[in-house]
């Protein structure tokens, strides 16, 4: 497996270099009239032309009548998820939005969600959000806190969840935007549930890991401003994303876990060769902030590893008060609708605000292939490698615009894009 891996990487590295499939193709299409020879098109590409030509992709995602099947956004070691949803963009002339669904995956994790958006007020210059979400998982995992956490200590724990939102924001300028988000979660992080690993508390002792031994309901509240200038936010190549965005968590029980959130994030991207080839950048950072004699309950911590950041490194692999993360990826257009991809990573959590320097940095590298629907990515396969082994990573999300995000922790609070 490991070699197969090593061959499809360095295929994956020569393959930039050449002309690509596209442009041949592209060349003689224009030969032929604009159409692509068929004897020039081999399976895959014939099954892609296909799917293209008859918009498989975007009638799947569009569905029937509103109602369709969501595949994953679980946590990523939930296993394959699928459930369906109810979702309607065009009521009153698309003023009105409204989504509900479930899902539930081969590892017994359970999610059911719904919003209501109003996404055009005051001349489509603001919008308000109802959002509420229920979440039951019960293999979340967890190998200890900060840097120096081992692998080898993995377990796991159950999170319960419910979340009650409302946000409201305005876009002053075109690609500016301003928000405000409030509202109230319960958690309860419990006994986990997978026969491969220990629970987490009785590996950790409470006193080593806040929250652990006892759990709390929050009260809370956050401010973004976002300029946002990409072409498409869903499979960008070209612009630029600049966000940042405070988090205020208020434990409405214990006074123990009241903390706030800062989160920092900006994203390039650069394109060439007529758009058909881009380089990806992206920098995000996430600082915690304790109220005086109280801390972070784990599990509102920032963790690294996983599909959307630390690619060569298993999901929540590391666990800290704050994080840093600089993604880089080179992304070139194999034939129409499907794209490769060469990427770094580079990440750390820490447990101080004055350790914010780019020293002791994880890494890992590793390549991907991306299918593309309506200029987002449909479907996404990245394998990482690092000095923990390889991460193979089936995802239906962009890389950097993945439900949670990057330097991410299990709750990030939701704007409107």
């Amino acid at each position: 497996m490991k070699k197969a891996l090593l061959l499809l990487f360095t295929a994956a590295l020569l393959a930039p270099a050449q002309q690509t499939r596209t442009e041949e193709l592209e060349q003689r299409r224009t030969a032929e009239g604009g159409k692509y020879p068929d004897d020039e098109l081999n399976t895959v590409e014939r099954a892609i032309d296909w799917a293209e030509n008859r918009r498989v992709l975007e009638r799947f995602s569009r569905g029937i009548n509103g109602f369709r099947l969501v595949i994953g956004n679980l946590i990523p070691n939930a296993g394959f998820a699928l459930g369906p949803e109810y979702y309607r963009d065009e009521l009153r002339d698309g003023a009105v939005q409204f989504r509900v669904g479930a899902r539930g995956s081969m590892r017994r994790s359970l999610l059911a969600e719904a919003e209501l958006v109003f996404p055009k007020l005051a001349r489509q210059k603001a919008y308000l959000e109802f959002y509420t979400r229920w979440r039951n998982l019960p293999t979340v995992p967890f190998y200890g806190l900060g840097p120096d956490s081992k692998k080898e200590q993995r377990t796991v724990f159950r999170l319960e969840d419910a979340s009650y939102e409302v946000s409201a924001g305005a876009r002053p300028l075109r690609n500016l935007r301003l928000g405000i988000v409030s509202g109230y979660l319960e958690t309860n992080a419990g006994r986990g549930d997978d026969t491969r690993y220990a629970s987490a508390e009785t590996v950790f002792p409470f006193a080593a890991v806040p929250g652990l031994e006892r759990q709390t309901n929050f009260l809370r509240g956050g401010l973004l401003a976002s300029y946002d200038w990409r072409d498409y936010p869903g499979g960008a190549k070209k612009g630029g994303l600049y966000e940042i965005r405070l988090d205020h968590f208020e434990d409405r029980q214990w006074e123990r876990y009241s903390h706030r959130r800062l989160t920092m994030e900006a994203q390039q991207y650069i394109p060439f060769a007529n758009r058909r080839r881009v380089l990806a950048l992206r920098a995000k950072s996430l600082l915690t902030y304790e109220n005086p004699n109280q801390v972070v309950p784990f599990y509102m911590q920032p963790l690294l590893g996983g599909q959307n950041d630390m690619r060569g490194f298993r999901f929540g692999r590391f666990y800290g008060n704050n994080a840093l993360v600089l993604n880089s990826e080179y992304r070139w257009e194999i034939f129409s609708g499907l794209d490769g991809a060469l990427f770094y990573d580079a990440g750390k959590v820490f447990q101080k605000r004055g350790q914010l320097n780019f020293s002791n940095l994880e890494g890992s590298a590793g390549f991907g292939f991306r299918v593309n629907a309506r200029n987002s990515t449909f479907l996404r396969l990245d394998v990482g490698f690092s000095h923990e082994g390889f991460q193979i990573w089936f995802s239906f999300n962009d890389v950097f615009g993945g439900s949670g995000g990057v330097a991410q922790s299990l709750y990030t609070s939701r704007y409107r894009q």
